[in-house]
């Protein structure tokens, strides 16, 4: 089987993907006409031109059409998250052709693998359709664009399972909720969507914030995208009221979603206080709030306790679950904490959620190795299985994790080296990384929450853009694709 052969039927479902993402646009179209803002030419003749290529490839490439198979589906999952970031970036071009290319393709890329970081400026100005397109595409990107395409399979006319095995985030992709995959995509959205609409109503009316306001400020807090209508970002609202309805949703959102489908299905909350991941990341946010605001109060950063707790509970859990919101500059404060918020976004959201990272199950599954690995030492005949939920963890899962965690910090080393070598600074470099392959917005430095990846060069902006992929896609997803061993027939 030639490469072309071997490629064709997955550029058939990529440009039935694309034709299907492109309507999409039809929601910021509605917004730009009932506002009458400048933003619905731009939209309508994007969503035009992308419909035209997209049904043209289908046409030329539909005698190719097949079942996926195992491969076929990494190599779709990654031109799918490449592409439709390239395509999302055709209406801001149209509406602003000063834009760059490069800063186009990174704010949708930014989007789309819900990393919040941004290169714009004038939020607060932006059309609202530009606005909103900006965090519909959060959201869409929050469960992913796969699942949404496996949730409706009929319209692609192929198999899913290996879709979603290759998209879902964590280390254990084999369960399924329901026995068939599209039930299983489609019960994960109706979760998704019906915590945005919670999220939506709660803000309007209880943070008295404007509908645009509420509905992308969900979209960024569901997706645990971190996007924001405002330069200043939720630091606009000054409302404790708004930063803890938020606070509440990131952490549903860096919550694994099966979890809430047991909870809810079964109409039983106990199901969270049985899963060691939830409780785990529960415990470690509750308590390194109260670690840092003690912290900071010591350091006089500010003249009370509680107006501690309140500015480091936001921006700490925003953070932590990868999010990316912040309600003040907290690159200012004592270099520990933010630090220390770094390090958190890189454990602290659970498997199947919107977050990124490293994952908090892959962190258990460490910390209990160490465990039996010091415990066989005291113990030498005696036998250690590692249980997390009361189930024995296999050593196919174990190994799996323990090379995640290595291509994970060794990805974040040379990507460091990368960006040091293009010129810019240890601080601004490491925390963009770290901020990128965690999906989780703002870093430190010239990348800090007072300022955006705007000031990078177009050099820089790629390599972040290249970050926000692997991280999205946990590395390996990616990675997979410059073997050798993959494209042998």
């Amino acid at each position: 089987m030639t490469l072309s052969q071997r490629l064709l039927p997955t550029v058939n479902v990529l440009a039935r993907v694309s034709a299907l993402f492109s309507l999409s646009i039809i929601v910021p179209i509605g917004v730009a006409w009932f506002n009458n803002d400048a933003g619905l030419w731009p939209f309508v003749d994007a969503l035009t031109g992308l419909l035209i290529v997209s049904l043209s490839t289908i046409a030329l490439t539909h005698k190719y059409k097949r079942e996926m198979r195992s491969r076929d589906g990494f190599v779709l999952v990654v031109g799918v998250w490449s592409l439709l970031p390239a395509v999302a970036a055709v209406p801001l071009l149209l509406f602003n052709p000063q834009t760059s290319f490069t800063d186009a393709y990174f704010e949708t890329m930014s989007a789309l693998t819900t990393t919040g970081a941004t290169v714009f400026t004038g939020l607060d100005h932006l059309p609202p359709s530009i606005n909103l397109w900006r965090h519909l595409l959060n959201w869409l990107g929050g469960m992913g664009i796969i699942v949404l395409a496996v949730a409706i399979l009929p319209l692609l006319g192929v198999g899913g399972m290996q879709l979603f095995k290759a998209e879902t985030p964590g280390p254990i992709k084999d369960s399924k909720l329901t026995p068939r995959i599209h039930e299983t995509a489609r019960n994960l959205w109706l979760i998704y969507a019906g915590l945005t609409l919670v999220c939506t109503l709660l803000l309007k009316y209880l943070g008295g914030v404007s509908w645009l306001d509420a509905v992308c400020h969900a979209f960024a807090a569901m997706c645990l995208g971190g996007f924001s209508t405002h330069d200043a970002s939720v630091g606009y609202f000054n409302s404790p009221v708004v930063e803890g309805i938020l606070i509440v949703f990131m952490v549903l959102a860096a919550t694994n979603f099966a979890t809430h489908y047991f909870a809810l299905s079964g109409r039983k909350l106990s199901v969270y206080l049985k899963d060691s991941e939830f409780k785990a990341m529960l415990l470690l946010l509750i308590t390194s709030i109260l670690a840092c605001a003690g912290y900071l109060y010591w350091q006089n950063t500010y003249p009370a306790y509680l107006t501690a707790v309140r500015h480091v509970a936001f921006n700490l859990v925003s953070l932590a679950t990868d999010s990316g919101f912040a309600s003040v500059d907290f690159a200012q404060w004592p270099i520990f904490v933010p630090l220390v918020m770094l390090f958190l976004s890189c454990i602290t959201a659970c498997a199947g959620s919107t977050g990124g990272g490293i994952k908090m199950i892959r962190t258990i599954i460490q910390v209990r190795e160490v465990t039996r690995q010091m415990s066989s030492l005291l113990h030498p005949q005696g036998v250690h299985p590692l249980r997390v939920n009361g189930q024995i963890v296999p050593n196919s899962v174990l190994f799996s994790v323990m090379g995640f965690v290595f291509i994970y910090f060794a990805s974040i080393v040379g990507l460091t080296f990368v960006l040091l070598l293009s010129g810019l600074d240890f601080l601004s470099s490491f925390s963009a990384i770290i901020a990128c392959i965690n999906n989780a917005g703002p870093g430190l430095g010239v990348v800090g929450p007072a300022s955006n990846y705007g000031v990078l060069t177009d050099f820089q902006t790629w390599v972040c853009s290249f970050t926000m992929l692997l991280g999205r896609l946990e590395i390996f997803s990616v990675l997979i694709l410059f073997t050798s061993a993959f494209w042998r027939n």
